[in-house]
């Protein structure tokens, strides 16, 4: 008896398990009815357990922010092997969970959206350069990329959110001719700031010395002999009051102005 029991407890945990289908945080999910028309359109189910049927169940998909990592091997324009290693982020659209489930199901990714992301990339990355892809245009690429994918996907029931190119590997003999024109124009500029800097302080200079010659022209305009003889008179006068002066001789210079002989504390 206690057996028997034993076993009904057992059959009726699985049976309960099976009546339910747990949809955990960030996450939506799609009833499905075996026997009743299949998918349940136009009613999106929540997180949390939904009771159900054994023979029913659900399709449960995650609704957050997601990221998928992919390696493009793809040519540029010039028909140079280059990797590109990217980041997308995606989730489905919400409410239309029930029409993405019919239309495409749960591996949507690997059906639609990584498809049509080496499909752009390739396309996209086919019009540049190595240079500019290595470094100049490879947000722009970026932003090229996403826009196509929008377009592309467009009506598919998913949302791209944004694509990121996080590194560019390029053959080794590319990359290192690269590196040396990245070095040759650095070093271009940095001699370009140099000269424009020696030439700003020339002018400087210029600018310094041609204002001291004007105002060493307009003294000397000024000064005549007479003006100089009073006011080597004022000067004698001052020093002639001063406590220091000994001996003051008036007229005995050849200019006629006056001497001062002698001085102490």
């Amino acid at each position: 008896m206690k057996k028997r029991n034993f076993l009904v407890l057992v059959l009726l945990s699985f049976l309960l398990v099976g009546c339910g289908t747990n949809i955990p945080s960030g996450h939506h999910g799609v009833k499905y009815l075996r026997f009743h028309g299949g998918t349940v359109m136009g009613k999106i189910y929540g997180e949390g357990f939904k009771w159900h049927l054994p023979w029913n169940s659900f399709f449960v998909y995650k609704t957050q922010t997601d990221e998928r990592k992919e390696v493009l091997h793809v040519l540029s324009a010039d028909g140079a092997s280059i990797e590109l290693e990217t980041s997308i982020w995606f989730r489905p659209v919400t409410n239309k969970l029930d029409s993405l489930q019919i239309t495409v199901g749960p591996n949507y990714y690997e059906v639609v959206i990584g498809p049509a992301l080496r499909g752009e990339a390739r396309s996209i990355v086919g019009r540049y350069k190595p240079d500019e892809i290595y470094s100049t245009k490879r947000e722009i690429i970026a932003s090229e990329i996403l826009e196509a994918l929008r377009k592309v996907l467009d009506g598919k029931f998913v949302n791209v959110e944004n694509v990121i190119i996080r590194n560019v590997v390029l053959p080794p003999k590319i990359t290192e001719a690269i590196e040396h024109k990245l070095a040759a124009d650095q070093e271009q500029q940095r001699m370009q700031f140099v000269l424009l800097k020696e030439e700003q302080e020339a002018k400087r200079k210029k600018i310094e010395a041609q204002g001291i010659a004007d105002f060493q022209r307009i003294i000397t305009r000024g000064l005549t002999d007479k003006l100089l003889r009073w006011k080597g008179i004022e000067a004698t006068i001052k020093l002639a009051e001063s406590p220091n002066t000994k001996v003051v001789v008036i007229g005995s210079s050849e200019s006629g102005l006056p001497l001062i002989l002698g001085g102490e504390k």
